[in-house]
C-alpha cells in the first residue's frame, strides 16, 4: 500500500486544506461506483491516483502517519480524496485505522467510505468518529440512505444524489438532506471554511451530486 500526503490542496471545492491519497487497493470492489464510475477514476486526480497506487508517488503508511502527527493543533484536514480507509478491499485494518485515529488525536481529520458496513466494519468506523476522526459512511441513494441509517443511527452519513436534487430536501423516509454547499459555483464555500463533514453528530445527511463524466454511468451503477 502507498499513501500520498498533499500538503495544501489546489482543489477549489476542498480549499487549502492537507488531503491524502490511498492506493486504489484500499477500495472495495464490491462498491457500486468501483471503476470509471468513481469520480476519483477521471481527471488530474485519477492520474495522481494512478501514481499513487503504483508507488511511484508517496510512501509508506507509517511515513503518512509521521506527516500527520506533524499538523498544527486543531488543523482541519481530509483523509483520501481518493482511496479509503485502511485495509485491503473489504476490510477495515483495525490496527492500522487505530493510528490514524492515534495520529489525528486533536487535530481535525476526516474521510468518506464506501467499504461494506458489516458489523466488523461498522464498530471501528464508530470507534473512530468518537476519538475524533469524522468517517462519514456513503450512501447510493436517499433510499440507501434510510437503510444505512436505520441500522447505524449513530454514524454520520454522505449520499450521491442525481443532478437537479433540490440544495435541502429529505429521504423517502424523511430524514433531512443538505446539499454540500461548496457545490454552489462562486459562493466562495469550501472545505476549509465549511467544516460540515468534519461534524460526526451532526444530525443531517449531507448530499453530493454526481457531477463529471461519472453521471452518465450513475443511473447504471445503483440501478436507477
Amino acid at each position: 500500500m502507498n499513501y500520498h500526503l498533499t500538503p495544501v490542496s489546489a482543489n477549489a471545492k476542498t480549499g487549502p486544506i492537507p488531503v491524502t491519497t490511498s492506493s486504489k487497493a484500499t477500495c472495495w470492489k464490491g462498491c457500486p461506483f468501483y471503476g470509471n464510475v468513481c469520480y476519483a477514476s477521471t481527471g488530474p486526480l485519477a492520474l495522481h491516483w494512478r501514481k499513487v497506487s503504483n508507488g511511484d508517488r508517496g510512501g509508506s503508511f507509517a511515513e503518512l502517519l509521521e506527516k500527520i502527527k506533524a499538523f498544527p493543533k486543531g488543523q482541519l484536514w481530509r483523509h483520501n480524496q481518493a482511496g479509503d480507509l485502511p485495509g485491503e478491499g473489504s476490510q477495515i485494518d483495525a490496527q492500522t485505522l487505530a493510528e490514524l485515529v492515534e495520529a489525528n488525536r486533536g487535530r481535525k481529520g476526516f474521510t468518506y467510505s464506501h467499504k461494506p458496513l458489516t458489523t466488523a466494519n461498522a464498530t471501528l468506523i464508530a470507534y473512530a468518529n468518537r476519538n475524533g476522526f469524522t468517517v462519514n459512511v456513503s450512501a447510493n441513494t436517499l433510499s440507501d440512505a434510510d437503510k444505512v441509517a436505520l441500522r447505524h443511527p449513530d454514524l454520520p452519513i454522505c449520499v450521491v444524489v442525481p443532478e437537479g436534487t433540490p440544495k435541502r430536501t429529505t429521504t423517502p423516509a424523511g430524514r433531512e438532506v443538505r446539499l454540500c454547499p461548496a457545490e454552489k459555483k462562486g459562493s466562495g464555500i469550501n472545505c476549509a471554511n465549511c467544516k460540515l463533514c468534519s461534524k460526526a453528530t451532526r444530525s443531517y445527511i449531507i448530499g453530493f451530486t454526481v457531477h463529471g463524466t461519472t453521471k452518465k454511468g450513475y443511473a447504471a451503477a445503483v440501478g436507477q
